[in-house]
């Protein structure tokens, strides 16, 4: 007889892809488990969950606003209706766990899974836990985290337990070194170069486009290339700055500039070093392929917790930081090209990367649920 284990994690790639990575991990630990994903209707997990072939049943859920606006009206009703729909779920699917990943879309699932007593594990991706978590710890039975330091911040941290945060399988499963060729090519670079890939999300993140840009022609004939993910929201700008820079530097390493890339399995395949933001599921991807990276925080994150992110992973040596407000073309040559020049300090943050890494991160979460599942839910 199968059992249904509910999971919400949505809204954002750092919350969907952790809990597909979980998904898949409960399932493969147990054929009769049977999961289903709570989400909203008009957000990423509505296209990635089906495609993964998980189901997934949508309720109402709304972010509260972080300024006084008439969305703030709506916050209470459809918390409600979360909360009932999801309670109602437990009930008719005789769920017997849920597991939630952050973020406004679990809160329904968090509230309703301690309403009806239901054995609950959140996780925080993040080093600095959100808003939903640090409420939602309160009911939980077990908080698995990525980053070890991330304890200190709950006030039940004796349920707390360090898993690391699930990778995507495409990534997880990803040689890069058998790879790399047809990767290279697959992005018209050069299959010799030493390549370093740039992206900020999907919106792209202005100020690495900027940097990039402006480092341009200070590279000093180092063999390299770029492949830049500028992202939807910066591509029109990169395009105009890239023209004018190859117009300056006619001779300067070669750029191959894309809006967004949607195999990031292969674009890490092709890459031997990163630039990108602190995100967690970023940090998690680079560290379980033991990619070496340069950060770039972004600074407007909740509590600053993606400067947190790139500081534990610099201190264990897989990372070079440069704060938002310090990055500029010349800093962005300085933190490169070192790394480019010396063969020894890349391996030295390889390792460091990879060390930092946690790849069973997804069986960990599910071993956490699974174990609770035969002894029920804490007082």
């Amino acid at each position: 007889m199968s059992r249904t284990i509910l999971l919400a994690g949505g809204g954002t790639a750092g919350h969907v892809f952790p809990a597909l990575a979980v998904g898949r991990a409960l399932t493969e630990a147990d054929p009769d488990i049977e999961v289903v994903f709570v989400g909203v209707a008009d957000r990423l997990e509505a296209r990635l969950v089906p495609e993964a072939g998980f189901e997934l049943v949508t309720i109402e859920a709304v972010s509260i606003p972080r300024k006084p606006s008439p969305r703030l009206l709506r916050v209470p009703g459809a918390l409600r209706a979360g909360v009932r729909a999801c309670r109602q779920l437990i009930t008719e699917r005789h769920a017997v766990a849920a597991v939630t990943f952050g973020g406004y879309v679990s809160f329904p699932l968090d509230r309703a899974a301690f309403r009806e007593q239901l054995p609950l594990v959140i996780h925080e991706q993040n080093s600095v836990p959100g808003l939903t978590n640090k409420v939602a710890a309160r009911w939980s039975d077990r908080i698995a985290l990525t980053f070890p330091g991330s304890a200190a911040r709950f006030s039940r941290s004796e349920r707390c337990v360090v898993t690391g945060n699930p990778v995507r399988r495409d990534v997880l499963e990803l040689d890069r070194a058998s790879r790399r060729e047809q990767a290279r090519q697959q992005f018209d670079l050069d299959p010799d170069l030493p390549t370093v890939l740039v992206f900020g999300g999907s919106q792209g993140a202005r100020s690495i486009n900027r940097a990039l840009v402006e480092a341009h022609g200070r590279w000093q004939a180092r063999e390299v290339q770029f492949l830049h993910a500028a992202g939807s929201g910066g591509y029109t700008a990169a395009t105009r700055g890239w023209e004018q820079a190859r117009g300056d530097h006619p001779d300067a390493p070669p750029v191959r500039l894309v809006e967004f890339i949607d195999d990031m399995a292969g674009a890490y395949a092709a890459a031997d070093l990163v630039v990108c933001r602190a995100g967690a599921t970023s940090i998690a991807e680079l560290t379980v392929l033991g990619l070496p990276s340069v950060l770039v925080p972004y600074p407007h994150a909740t509590a600053d917790h993606q400067r947190e992110n790139a500081a534990a992973l610099a201190r264990s040596g897989g990372a070079v930081v440069i704060d938002d407000e310090d990055l500029t073309g010349e800093a962005l040559v300085a933190a490169i090209g070192p790394l480019l020049d010396d063969p020894d300090r890349y391996a030295a943050m390889a390792r460091g990367a990879r060390a930092f890494g946690r790849p069973d991160a997804a069986e960990g979460v599910a071993r956490l649920v699974l174990d609770l599942v035969k002894e029920g839910p804490s007082s």
